[in-house]
């Protein structure tokens, strides 16, 4: 694809209350394009995003869709979390519109090697991670990718010599039809299956991180997902659960540094390098977080734990620091998700769950009894404030989406963190 987009007419296809188009819209303006975003939302509720374009001036077309402005578009560009099977997008390809997603652009013109990571979690401590150790040793490595930097605004930064270490999620590769030369999954099991009609096309769309890699290129991989080797046309690096002097707490977190300590040992960084980072890694922002001690009882914040999988990690984990009870906030949207597991982990490990409404909520209510309700989230924290005695420990590990209440799990995490504080 060539770089010059001068003069061409660039449609961003969602803009997104998280700013999902923005930078994308950003990066076109730069260059010159004329650029239309339109959104099935209003003003109103994309007032976010729009600020953050208030000085570039693109054309909008929100709270619906025309069909005459995807036929008289030079490139659709698709924001992720956009249906692969809008009738818009299927009409606009037919009469030979090309449809991108951002990190297919950015795939395209990059000059730099690509180390991608996805997975179902685990995706940014693995690629920061990645990005620390690599940075041990050379002086242009770059971080992006689904944790909310945009490739595109690193793209002309890049060059041969450069390194972009990109996290990916499942509905960023959907579209990819070119593989990172280093490619990394951290671990598969059941998510977002209300967006896809199986976990087995969940899997389908992982698959793409690897797809297209040559024979000369690495993959690494859990070892718990080795049923997938037999499919991969490059060399596999196997990762388990290692010991490290680490900061992080929990055993899934042994793995995301195996994960990245495979990727170093491809680009030759020592583990005395390693050991230097893990040291002073706390880890990402959002992640078993530690909030605040208040009154002797301390609150984390674990909200990027959005299914019943990594809900269950979270009790594991905090079930062994906890020296009182284990108080859960949980609850929320459903992804088409079997809590059944989740409800037995509640039922033999936590000693409170306290529940916010939401879809997933009703679900988890039918395979447990020892729960309390809260109208929100603060009206949760505060019941759970309220019974707490010195020695607790309460995490919020929604198992669940957020967007019946929140903006995103990362709004839902910062909200948490600022009702926890006023306590």
């Amino acid at each position: 694809m060539s770089e010059n987009f001068e003069g061409k007419k660039i449609l961003i296809m969602g803009l997104g209350v998280n700013g999902g188009g923005v930078n994308a819209a950003k990066y076109f303006l730069k260059k010159k394009a004329k650029v239309l975003i339109t959104d099935l939302k209003g003003k109103k509720e994309l007032s976010a995003s729009i600020k953050q374009l208030k000085s570039y001036s693109p054309e909008y077309m929100l709270g619906m869709h025309r069909e005459e402005d995807f036929f008289s578009a030079d490139l659709i560009i698709k924001n992720p979390a956009v249906p692969r099977d809008s009738v818009f997008l299927k009409k606009a390809l037919e009469k030979g519109i090309p449809v991108k997603t951002d990190v297919q652009i950015f795939f395209d013109l990059c000059k730099a090697k690509i180390v991608g990571i996805t997975g179902t979690k685990g995706k940014t401590t693995t690629s920061t991670l990645i990005y620390l150790f690599l940075k041990k040793k050379y002086k242009k490595v770059f971080l992006a990718g689904n944790m909310g930097l945009s490739p595109l605004d690193i793209l002309d930064k890049t060059d041969f010599k450069s390194i972009v270490v990109l996290e990916l999620s499942s509905f960023e590769l959907e579209d990819l039809d070119k593989s990172p030369e280093i490619a990394v999954i951290t671990n598969l099991f059941e998510d977002h299956l209300n967006r896809y009609k199986s976990f087995e096309e969940y899997i389908t769309a992982k698959k793409n991180i690897f797809r297209y890699q040559s024979k000369d290129d690495f993959l690494v991989l859990n070892i718990k997902n080795k049923n997938l080797a037999k499919e991969i046309p490059s060399k596999t690096i196997f990762f388990g659960r290692e010991n490290f002097k680490t900061l992080l707490m929990g055993d899934h977190n042994l793995e995301n540094i195996s994960a990245a300590s495979k990727v170093a040992e491809i680009f030759g960084v020592e583990k005395k390098f390693q050991s230097q980072v893990l040291k002073r890694f706390k880890g990402s922002p959002h992640r078993q977080e530690f909030v605040a001690e208040k009154k002797g009882v301390r609150y984390y914040n674990d909200t990027t734990a959005t299914n019943p999988g990594s809900a269950i990690e979270s009790i594991k984990t905090f079930r062994k620091i906890t020296k009182g009870s284990l108080m859960l906030i949980s609850g929320g949207e459903d992804k088409g998700m079997d809590y059944k597991e989740f409800c037995k982990a509640v039922e033999e490990k936590v000693d409170l769950l306290a529940l916010i409404p939401g879809s997933a909520t009703e679900k988890i209510k039918k395979g447990t009894k020892n729960y309390i309700e809260g109208k929100s989230l603060k009206d949760a924290v505060k019941k759970v404030f309220s019974l707490a005695k010195k020695g607790d420990v309460v995490v919020l590990s929604p198992a669940s989406a957020s967007f019946n209440m929140f903006a995103n799990e990362f709004d839902r995490g910062r909200q948490f963190i600022s009702e926890v504080k006023k306590l």
